[in-house]
Formats: C-alpha cells, structure tokens, sequence
C-alpha cells in the first residue's frame, strides 16, 4: 500500500513539471530546475512512509512516466 501511495504520489507530482518543462529550452535553467523540483517532495514522502531503499527504482520510472506523460498534456486546443 505504502508503495503505491508513493508511485502515485511521484507520478503525478512530476505531470504539472513535464508539461511546464516541455516549453523551456533543453538544457536551460528552468528545465533542468522542472526536472529536479519535485525530487525532495518524493524523498521526503518516501522516508515519511519508510518505504525500503530496495524500491527506489521504481520511484524513479514513476516519475520520469510523470515528466514524460506531462510534457505530452494539451490543455487548450493547437491552432491548425
């Protein structure tokens, strides 16, 4: 339970990130700050639950799924 409290948690923390990060210049101040912002939230609610290190990997995939799903979100309609 704990686990997935904390997948859940560190997906869609990262979702708002990925798509403020999917408009800002590769390699640029705020993309590397998009992508690294939410790293303390998640450390902090991983050891808050003490959940084992053994699962952290699985932390990570999470939230690159957050980034990589939140740089696709379109919220307003493209112009054709």
């Amino acid at each position: 339970m704990k686990l997935a409290l904390v997948l859940l948690f560190s997906f869609l923390i990262n979702l708002p990130f990925g798509w403020l990060r999917r408009n800002e210049k590769k390699f640029s101040f705020k993309w590397f700050l998009y992508i690294h912002l939410p790293i303390p939230l998640i450390i902090a609610v991983r050891i808050w639950l003490h959940l084992n290190p053994w699962f952290i990997p699985l932390v990570i995939a999470a939230a690159v799924a957050g980034q990589a799903i939140g740089a696709r979100l379109k919220f307003k309609p493209e112009p054709s």
